[in-house]
């Protein structure tokens, strides 16, 4: 199997748009499954990262990141970020493409192809739950395998036994829930080993798929206000969104300002 990691994403995936360093191509559900399967058959490895305001304020200091970020399909999950590409690009994203929704979708789509899921991190009970969640409610969905890692770094032993176990299930889609920034930075280290086509950081989406955590109300989601329905339900994400979310407004009010003051030059 060979392994794809773009040097410039936009002579991949077409025109890009830039979030504080961050290139952004221009997606929605559809054309992300066309995406996956054209690797599928071509058999080729791919990273995918799904970015939220938190992703992208980490990569301005955390450089591995950033890279990682810019050399994979990335998609944008919060929705600040396509509020930044409407106002500061002026470019209409139709819809944004999150973790979850995005795993549903694929599961639901794989039906039809015969695609092949395995599921990477989370607790024993959360995949356990997760797996049955997703027969029931994707019947005859092809799920492979899945495995829980302990809670610590992994000895050259285990890693390569893990290794082993994934590859001898031949996923088409490895679907990883370690949380950000460790998920992405886990299949950048073992991309080129893992032979899976699509190898997907998804964050949270074991715990909200599973049904251990309840997703915010439709209105929430499309109003940017679930983070603070994940609050109610997590306080412990407060101290994450306070280091992260005024950073991101402080740079969307200056680049939105930026933007229109060139804008007035011109016209001056």
């Amino acid at each position: 199997m060979n392994t794809v990691i773009p040097p410039q994403i936009s002579a991949h995936y077409g025109k890009t748009f830039d979030i504080l360093g961050i290139n952004f191509p221009i997606l929605d559900y559809q054309s992300t499954l066309e995406l996956f399967k054209n690797w599928i058959a071509n058999q080729e490895s791919h990273q995918v990262c799904i970015a939220n305001v938190h992703t992208v304020v980490s990569s301005l200091k955390d450089k591995k990141l950033k890279e990682i970020n810019n050399q994979s399909l990335i998609t944008m999950d919060g929705l600040p970020l396509v509020w930044y590409a409407q106002a500061v690009h002026k470019i209409n994203i139709k819809e944004r493409v999150c973790g979850p929704e995005l795993m549903l979708r694929c599961l639901d789509e794989g039906r039809e192809h015969a695609w092949k899921h395995f599921f990477l991190g989370g607790k024993e009970e959360v995949l356990t739950d997760l797996v049955n969640a997703m027969h029931f409610r994707f019947p005859a969905v092809n799920i492979v395998g899945w495995h829980s890692p302990p809670f610590r770094a992994l000895s050259t032993e285990e890693d390569d036994e893990l290794i082993a176990l994934i590859n001898e299930h031949q996923p088409d889609f490895l679907w990883v829930g370690l949380g950000a920034p460790k998920q992405e930075k886990w299949i950048a280290a073992h991309l080129a080993k893992v032979t899976a086509p699509i190898q997907i950081g998804v964050g949270a989406a074991f715990d909200f798929n599973s049904g251990h955590v309840r997703r915010a109300p439709t209105w929430m989601q499309k109003s940017g206000f679930e983070w603070f329905y994940r609050i109610l339900q997590d306080p412990r994400l407060l101290k994450r969104y306070c280091a992260t979310n005024p950073i991101f407004l402080a740079l969307f009010m200056r680049d939105f300002i930026a933007v229109n003051l060139r804008k007035l030059m011109r016209q001056a």
